[in-house]
């Protein structure tokens, strides 16, 4: 995942992975002993980890963990590997690790491990800390604070020193956030000593299954998946015009699907596509922005997301499948639309193509027909064959697909072998010659199993995303140990030299996997500080006060306020971190707010929203590390690139504003493939409408007018409701008396939209209407209870009698005590297809102005020389 594995002429190899090392895995790779000690301690954090997610501690019953066990562990791994992989300074030495670097891992380790190694006793003694406890939590935070400065910058440790100085310092503090301060024993055991602070959801979900998700687009890279996938992206789209650069956007989408780490996905693939991309007429710092574009876009693109989306399943409360649903359509608009972008671009600079075979037009298209129609058809036989032996075989189905999935590795893996290994032109040389898709295919269709074997765990089997990545991880494993001895076998070579080869792959894969996740759990581990430092002061419920105070209650200027704040964390701490300190802080207060000014807002629209703005900073000048990275490939100025990058990136920049107020975007309320389908089509053509716009191009030069209408027409076909609200309501209420039978009448998985009257914590009347998901039809009562909401009916009054803590009824701010005063009804409007049909004549309009214009400037250029 943070490997550099070829050289194109011209990049400088070295400064890439030192790059990549001092972003991901650490600057420092000692020799000898010293070096051995580090692999292997990484290898063993990643085999502690996949026992802990497999079913073997159960079946044994031994390694039996619970999650603070694990956790403390987790952090004791981290803080060892940080110490002694993340030099202290610019100047300390990358090839040895000083003694006193060794000292901070021992302790750091011991610190971080204290929960596991003292539970019983910890357990025995709540809230009364013995003086090691204490020495222990304040030695931890402190090492903690210098592993988090080592390995994530002093940023971090800037904000986080922020909150501990506001927990004891809350009695000084402005009236709007004031409380009475915290003493040192209290802030060590709250922050510590529980499960409260660094030991918390963050750090839990990092355990539980992120690692793993890491662990497997590492192994996956290094089974060299990661190629093989550039390559198809070359071989289907090098031949269009702005080739290279539609290469760079699939290939990112491609590796997007089991990486989330931005700056290696630029490396691993920018070393090819920026390159080529230069050599095709594009600028350097042009080919350097598309590269980040897209490669940042790889955290939101499913099914392994950054980590920051794998914390939602906590702080949201849904299921991953669920997450990767809602997440789907905006990542796939978002990467069509900057491949359209990059079409626009390659227009207006005359863009030359990569040349590629002369194949007859009829060959070509016998060929695609073939590949689509046998795609479809190998997806088809995988699952309703597997669908198919599960209900035969009930129970003895497992082994029988495990059998089977063996069978069809060795087949693939067989057919593989019958053609040479996949070999990367330099795109610097002077011909390039594109290979065909089936080629390429051809020799890496195993590839494809472990990645089908995550989306059926996690999608159709609906398990859990840790024992889903478990597998996953189980079988790139099995193809890391095994495919080049079978190569070896299949083409009759070197036996022994292919095992050695590939127990190098596998160790090397074990301990880069831990050491890409040495920074996601020092910084899981630091946002649980913040975190801590919330629910010890209650800092939370206060910045609903601030927020509204600051924004006049005005949801938009919440939003942009939120943006910003997502935007300058991000320029100096990573994504994962980010979204920890934002959604904690600012999630509720936007669910709050948008509630009391009578717009339900999803939470998940809102982590989403949040996810996406702190991924934007990975380009976003002054410091984006994805842009700095391009920026070393193309040797251009990062600034320039991050600037450039981050216009590219508007359109994704657009879409959390879009489905905060148009949540069928993310398939939130929408049941039916044929809304799908229309949903999907009015938004992509919605989102290309403000590229163009963006971009200044639609089918020639726009003028200032055009542009400005294409963006009317954009929000039009996002907001087609905004127009119809300002005739007629959207909604219409209905008594309280109704409230039970809407819950009974909503089908499967649908949402349910009421507003709730009472008085909150600080004794002021509040008013809010809220959107809750219900589950299976049933009971009414019984379908509120699955969200979390007991409710008490006396006559036509609806009381909520109960809120479980932690549920989703809770985190939208519901409470005990508020009334149910009316439940809100779709109202009768005007259709939508009214403002929808008018924006497409209008962008119809635009459309056949510019071409009659382009029409004339090229009767022009053809008269021109005549006269």
């Amino acid at each position: 995942m943070s490997e550099v594995k070829a050289q194109p002429a011209g990049v400088d190899l070295e400064e890439l992975e030192q790059l990549v090392a001092e972003a991901d895995t650490g600057g420092r790779h000692p020799a000898g002993t010293v070096g051995r000690i580090l692999l292997w301690v990484a290898v063993a954090w990643s085999l502690f980890q996949l026992w802990y997610a497999s079913p073997l501690p159960f079946v044994f019953g031994f390694g039996i963990l619970n999650d603070t066990e694990a956790r403390a562990i987790h952090l004791g791994f981290a803080l060892f590997l940080t110490f002694l992989a993340y030099p202290a300074l610019r100047s300390s030495p990358r090839d040895h690790v000083p003694l006193l670097d060794w000292v901070l891992a021992v302790v750091g380790g011991f610190a971080g491990a204290y929960l596991f190694l003292f539970y019983v006793q910890l357990s025995g003694r709540p809230g009364q800390p013995t003086t090691l406890d204490l020495v222990t939590g304040t030695v931890g935070i402190l090492l903690l604070l210098e592993a988090t400065r080592r390995a994530l910058g002093l940023p971090m440790v800037v904000v986080a020193c922020v909150f501990i100085f506001y927990t004891f310092a809350g009695q000084y503090m402005p009236d709007v956030i004031q409380h009475r301060g915290a003493s040192l024993t209290k802030f060590l055991n709250h922050q510590w000593l529980t499960t409260e602070g660094v030991f918390g959801i963050a750090l839990g979900v990092s355990t539980s299954f992120v690692f793993l998700f890491v662990l497997f687009g590492t192994l996956l890279e290094k089974a060299g998946a990661g190629n093989w996938m550039m390559q198809i992206s070359i071989a289907l789209l090098g031949h269009l015009r702005g080739g290279p650069a539609k290469v760079a956007v699939v290939s990112s989408a491609l590796n997007g699907v089991v990486s989330g780490s931005s700056v290696s996905n630029v490396v691993s693939g920018g070393i090819f596509t920026i390159p080529l991309m230069k050599r095709t007429g594009l600028s350097g710092v042009k080919a350097g922005a598309i590269e980040a574009s897209a490669s940042i876009n790889g955290q939101i693109m499913p099914p392994v997301m950054g980590a920051a989306a794998f914390l939602m399943v906590e702080y949201v409360g849904i299921p991953y499948s669920e997450i990767v649903k809602h997440a789907l359509l905006p990542a796939v608009f978002s990467y069509i639309a900057l491949l359209y972008m990059v079409h626009l671009e390659a227009i207006k600079m005359g863009l030359k193509t990569i040349p590629q075979r002369p194949t007859p037009a009829r060959e070509r298209m016998l060929r695609m027909g073939l590949g689509l129609s046998g795609s479809v058809l190998a997806v088809c036989i995988v699952y309703y064959g597997i669908v198919a032996i599960q209900a035969v075989f009930g129970g003895a189905a497992p082994p029988l697909l495990a059998l089977a999935g063996v069978a069809l590795y060795v087949a693939s893996v067989w057919y593989s072998s019958r053609y040479p290994d996949l070999a990367l032109d330099d795109p610097n040389a002077p011909i390039l010659e594109l290979p065909r898709a089936w080629d390429v295919t051809r020799t890496g269709l195993d590839f494809l199993i472990p990645i089908a074997v995550l989306l059926w765990c996690l999608m159709v089997e609906q398990m859990s995303p840790g024992l889903s990545a478990f597998w996953a991880t189980v079988s790139i494993l099995s193809i890391v140990a095994t495919r080049k001895p079978l190569m070896a076998v299949f083409r009759k070579e070197n036996l022994a030299a292919s095992v050695l080869a590939a127990w190098d792959d596998l160790i090397d894969g074990l301990a880069l996997g831990a050491r890409n996740m040495i920074g996601i759990g020092i910084a899981t581990a630091t946002a649980g500080i913040v975190v801590g430092t919330i629910t010890l002061t209650g800092l939370g419920l206060m910045m609903t006060e601030l927020v509204e105070f600051i924004s006049g209650g005005n949801v938009i200027l919440m939003l942009i306020l939120i943006a910003a704040i997502s935007l300058v964390l991000g320029m100096g701490i990573p994504t994962t971190a980010n979204y920890i300190l934002v959604a904690t802080l600012m999630a509720p207060v936007v669910v709050d707010l948008g509630a009391q000014a009578g717009l339900p807002i999803p939470l998940i629209a809102v982590h989403l929203f949040v996810f996406y703005f702190g991924i934007m900073a990975d380009i976003t000048p002054p410091v984006g590390l994805a842009a700095f990275a391009a920026a070393a490939i193309s040797k251009e100025d990062p600034i320039a690139t991050g600037f450039q990058g981050a216009l590219y990136s508007l359109r994704t920049a657009i879409l959390p504003f879009v489905f905060i107020f148009n949540p069928a975007i993310l398939l939130i309320g929408v049941d039916t493939w044929p809304q799908t389908i229309w949903v999907a089509t009015v938004s992509l053509i919605a989102i290309l409408l403000f590229s163009a716009a963006t971009m200044n191009w639609f089918v020639t030069k726009s003028r200032l007018w055009e542009s400005a209408a294409l963006l009317l027409i954009c929000f039009t076909l996002f907001r087609p409701d905004w127009w119809l609200n300002q005739v007629s309501p959207p909604y219409e209420e209905l008594p309280a008396s109704e409230f039970l039978s809407a819950v009974a009448q909503a089908p499967a998985d649908g949402r349910i939209n009421f507003v709730v009257e009472g008085v909150d914590l600080m004794g002021e009347d509040v008013r809010k209407t809220v959107n809750v998901p219900l589950g299976e039809p049933g009971e009414p009562l019984e379908r509120l209870r699955g969200i979390g909401l007991t409710i008490t009916q006396a006559g036509d009054a609806m009381m909520i009698s109960n809120v479980d803590f932690g549920s989703y009824a809770k985190r939208i701010g519901l409470d005990v005590g508020y009334d149910v005063v009316a439940v809100l009804r779709k109202a009768d409007q005007p259709s939508s297809l009214i403002p929808i049909g008018l924006a497409l004549a209008a962008a119809t309009g635009v459309a056949g102005l510019q071409f009659a214009r382009a029409r004339k400037q090229a009767d022009r250029k053809e008269t021109g020389p005549a006269r």
